[in-house]
């Protein structure tokens, strides 16, 4: 079917890459190039970067209040902006979640559910409604999350499995409503979240150094350098790094890290 993808982050730029290989995806809805970095140079999202080598068309308005589809259904899939109620009732706008809704409404559900531990999480296509997240469910299904999982493994399940899930919603989908119970709200990751507290128990901050690796990373002092960690692991009751950056430097292993202390 003719349809077009709302999507600016890596999850996104991932499904619409699938949903290329299967339907006709009009354009690719992104948000503007913006300065990214320590050098503030000027970037494509990931998305675009995709649609360009794909040879889609990309659409990339500030604002969408005045957006005309001229599709019957947009695809959304870490796309990042609001969409206002009148441009909603211009299409069906099925928004891929990558959690078992209700839990984990907003911003960082990965995120978010590797913090507190979840062994279970999944993937949920919603209708789009103004409520955040809170739309009827098309399709819903959970996989297991292991414990060498970070963020970046559990994203590229989650598109792999969205794309199943939308072959079973497209073209038109069975919507039921979402429950009521046991709504949770995964909060946008602030740089609070990516501080590590060496008082806490070592599988809670193992949990955050897995959810903010590749993409954003924890922070810690090691041995009175700030560094920050990408991957750990818990041995004998603490938590052992195993890949770490010191400020301004590149990434290394630990005992490489400690030989340049030596």
């Amino acid at each position: 079917m003719r349809l077009a993808v709302a999507a600016t982050a890596p999850l996104g730029a991932d499904v619409l890459e699938r949903l290329t290989t299967r339907h006709d995806v009009a354009y690719l809805l992104t948000r503007p190039d913006r300065p990214q970095g320590r050098g503030r140079r000027v970037a494509a999202p990931p998305a675009k970067e995709a649609a360009v080598r794909l040879g889609i068309e990309v659409r990339q308005p500030e604002r969408l209040h005045e957006f005309e589809p001229e599709v019957d259904t947009i695809v959304v899939a870490a796309y990042g902006l609001l969409i206002p109620e009148p441009v909603l009732e211009r299409a069906l706008w099925l928004n891929v979640h990558p959690s078992l809704l209700p839990r984990w409404r907003g911003a960082a559900p990965i995120e978010r559910a590797l913090m507190a531990g979840d062994e279970e999480t999944g993937v949920t296509i919603i209708e789009l409604v103004q409520e955040l997240d809170a739309g009827p469910i098309a399709a819903q299904r959970a996989f297991r999350v292991e414990p060498d999982d970070d963020f970046g493994t559990v994203s590229a399940r989650a598109a792999e499995l969205a794309a199943e899930l939308l072959e079973e919603a497209l073209p038109e989908p069975e919507l039921r409503p979402q429950p009521s119970e046991g709504v949770t709200y995964a909060e946008k990751i602030g740089p609070a979240d990516r501080e590590l507290d060496w008082s806490r128990p070592p599988q809670e901050l193992l949990n955050r150094i897995r959810a903010l690796s590749p993409h954003i990373g924890a922070r810690g002092e090691l041995h009175g350098r700030p560094v920050t960690i990408w991957r750990a692991r818990v041995e004998g009751g603490q938590l052992v790094p195993v890949e770490v950056q010191p400020d301004g430097r590149r990434r290394m292993s630990y005992d490489e890290f400690l030989r340049g202390l030596r």
